[in-house]
């Protein structure tokens, strides 16, 4: 069975020591090359050829976000991981964008590490499992946005005017009273709101309209 050719990028040679131990040691992986930068990590690619590299984000000189970048240019096949203590997301996305197929932290588990480069040499992607519920929690917020803003947009004018008013806390009466419609047609628009926008009381309508910014103060 061949191995697994992997090429270790980290400007911390201690670092690179200590994955190609953790490596070496697996029966399906070898460690072909070590870099010490972005432009090392482009020339032992060239050289070398690995089927995985594993990349540390901030080096010096080319840094990994744009080694990664000329990488999956030229060599589109070869498969690079993220190895980095960064775990904010504004890194997270800048490496997905740049091609990466996996993000590993560094105070990962040595066996999320190796999985890491089985699964992205089976074609997968492997993202860290606190990453990976930051991107969950990040997809379902947008996908909630764009309902409610969907939601919002099916409203009519006259419903988005009774929403604001309740929301400021005005009562039916005084709805009917400021629109000059009946108290009957203000509940009607209310339950048709409160249905459209799957509200269930008026402190969450209050939220809502806060949220939307519907409101000028909370």
């Amino acid at each position: 069975m061949s191995k697994i050719r992997v090429l270790v990028a980290d400007d911390h040679t201690i670092v690179r020591e200590g994955v190609r131990l953790l490596l070496d040691a697996q029966p399906d992986i070898e460690v072909v090359g070590e870099a010490a930068d972005g432009q090392q990590a482009l020339a032992q690619v060239r050289a070398l050829g690995p089927e995985v590299v594993l990349m540390d984000i901030a080096m010096p000189g080319l840094n990994g976000l744009e080694a990664t970048r000329t990488i999956k240019h030229e060599f589109p096949h070869i498969h690079v991981i993220a190895l980095t203590m960064y775990e904010s997301d504004e890194y997270f996305f800048q490496v997905l964008n740049a091609g990466a197929s996996g993000y590993v932290l560094k105070k990962a588990a040595s066996a999320d590490l190796v999985g890491a480069i089985r699964a992205v040499h089976a074609g997968d992607v492997f993202l860290y499992p606190s990453v990976a519920r930051r991107l969950v929690a990040d997809y379902l917020t947008r996908v909630k946005s764009g309902e409610e803003q969907s939601s919002y947009d099916g409203l009519t004018a006259r419903e988005r005017e009774v929403l604001k008013l309740i929301a400021e806390g005005h009562t039916n009466q005084a709805i009917a009273e400021k629109l000059v419609i009946s108290p009957s047609t203000v509940q009607t628009h209310r339950t048709r709101i409160m249905q459209r926008l799957n509200l269930h009381s008026r402190a969450e309508l209050i939220h809502y309209a806060v949220r939307k910014g519907l409101l000028d103060s909370a």
